[in-house]
């Protein structure tokens, strides 16, 4: 991927630290100092690039000594971790989450490239949209997968 903004830079920055510690402990200011932009926009892509469906634990403190701290979460087993994913959501899911968590499914190797794509492309707003209950279908079928995909593991 090459980063092509402010946003995909910090992005690519933290990634590369968490390649090689399990954690980073960051302050808001000091980034955007180093990025020259606002920290609204760290913020902004912490919320947006570092959730729990794309396989971060996000902890921060607010103040004069606070800190935002980064860890991407281990996965003990492929049953259990099937399970968290899960239970991220219940009868609704948007667009942006439903593919976070195929993006996951692909970084922990429980899904090829070509089934991530074509998952992708299955819950897609373009091809879901067509449904009065676009997001209760997309959670309906990503639950189908993620039970399918536990179902298989016990094999």
């Amino acid at each position: 991927m090459n980063p092509r903004n402010t946003s995909d830079l910090i992005e690519a920055y933290l990634k590369k630290i968490l390649e090689e510690r399990s954690m980073v402990e960051i302050r808001r200011t000091e980034m955007a100092d180093l990025f020259n932009c606002v920290p609204s926009q760290i913020n902004y892509v912490i919320n947006t690039r570092f959730t729990i469906q794309r396989g971060y634990a996000v902890e921060s403190k607010r103040g004069g000594g606070g800190y935002i701290r980064i860890e991407k979460v281990q996965v003990s087993s492929r049953h259990q971790f099937l399970k968290q994913v899960n239970q991220l959501f219940e009868n609704e899911i948007d667009e942006r989450d439903g593919h976070a968590i195929i993006h996951r499914l692909f970084e922990e190797k429980l899904i090829t490239k070509r089934e991530g794509n074509l998952l992708l492309t299955i819950l897609s707003k373009q091809i879901l949209s067509k449904s009065k209950d676009e997001s209760k279908v997309r959670a309906s079928i990503l639950h189908g997968v993620l039970e399918r995909l536990s179902y298989e593991e016990k094999e």
